[in-house]
């Protein structure tokens, strides 16, 4: 296939579910769509036309870097979820058996959903400051296999201290917590639950009790794992649009704090930092 494609299939490779037999069935059912193996350190679209359909099919880290490439574009974009989690596909409501996935991504429409931004720099899932983060930034040192890593956010991790934050916007109030957690889908990385809304509504929700513990982070696991429970209920917050200072829980010699912010799988910034809903932004073909 030659020139700009109107319609492109993005496929990983190593996926969690991908298979030889997986592939094939893909290439199969996308056959004039022009197929891109994903590879994060190329731009896949100078490759298609302005408003090309693009289907992606892999898991979360490659539905969210596809995702977070096509925000504010006219892309309509399907999701097959064959990652071992899936957590973004989960949120929109994709089957999770291929056959069913294929239908939708063939037949639906494509429909608004929110993103978050930090700072004005996207996120899908969530974004988080405090030991929740540091989580965050372990699992995926884990996932990618950057091993030299662990010492240093596992230290961070076990080491982590209350802070005190002041919210204004949307949401107004101070306190001290160990994390503030922002979310745009029910659950995170290994499937810990983060918040209950759906990705189709134009908030954002606010967890101070996500990582408020050390155990609080064990249990989710647990939770996730055992139980299969991926929603919070009642201890959220909605919001559309606030900013966070943050400052040491014991009195320094200095005020100044600048907490990190991790976002899906990179750092998106540093406090004081305004957090928001764009619904939107993202076009999601969708039961």
């Amino acid at each position: 296939m030659t020139g700009l494609a109107s319609k492109a299939l993005i496929v990983s490779p190593n996926a969690g579910s991908m298979t030889p037999a997986v592939q094939d069935r893909l290439r199969r059912e996308f056959s004039d769509y022009r197929i891109i193996e994903f590879d994060a350190s190329e731009d896949f679209r100078p490759r298609i036309e302005e408003d090309a359909v693009v289907v992606v099919a892999g898991g979360d880290g490659t539905l969210g870097f596809v995702a977070r490439a096509l925000v504010g574009t006219q892309h309509p974009l399907a999701v097959l979820g064959l990652g071992t989690f899936n957590n973004f596909a989960r949120a929109l409501g994709i089957p999770e058996d291929i056959d069913a996935a294929i239908e939708v991504a063939k037949t639906c429409k494509p429909r608004p959903v929110t993103i978050g931004r930090v700072n004005g720099r996207p996120f899908l899932e969530a974004a988080a400051i405090g030991i929740f983060g540091e989580a965050i930034e372990l699992g995926q040192s884990v996932k990618d296999l950057r091993f030299g890593e662990l010492g240093e956010h596992l230290l961070r991790l076990v080491s982590a201290q209350p802070f005190r934050y002041r919210l204004s916007g949307d949401l107004a109030g101070e306190g001290t917590a160990l994390s503030l957690v922002f979310a745009n889908t029910p659950s995170t990385g290994a499937h810990i639950a983060i918040g209950a809304g759906l990705l189709t509504d134009p908030f954002l929700e606010l967890s101070v009790r996500v990582g408020e513990s050390r155990r609080d982070l064990v249990t989710r696991l647990a939770a996730s794992a055992v139980l299969h429970r991926h929603q919070e209920q009642g201890t959220t917050q909605r919001f559309r649009h606030i900013r966070v200072e943050t400052s040491p829980a014991e009195p320094v010699l200095t005020t100044e704090h600048r907490a990190t912010i991790y976002g899906d799988d990179s750092e998106l910034g540093e406090t004081p930092a305004t957090i928001e809903a764009d619904l939107g932004a993202l076009r999601v073909i969708m039961p």
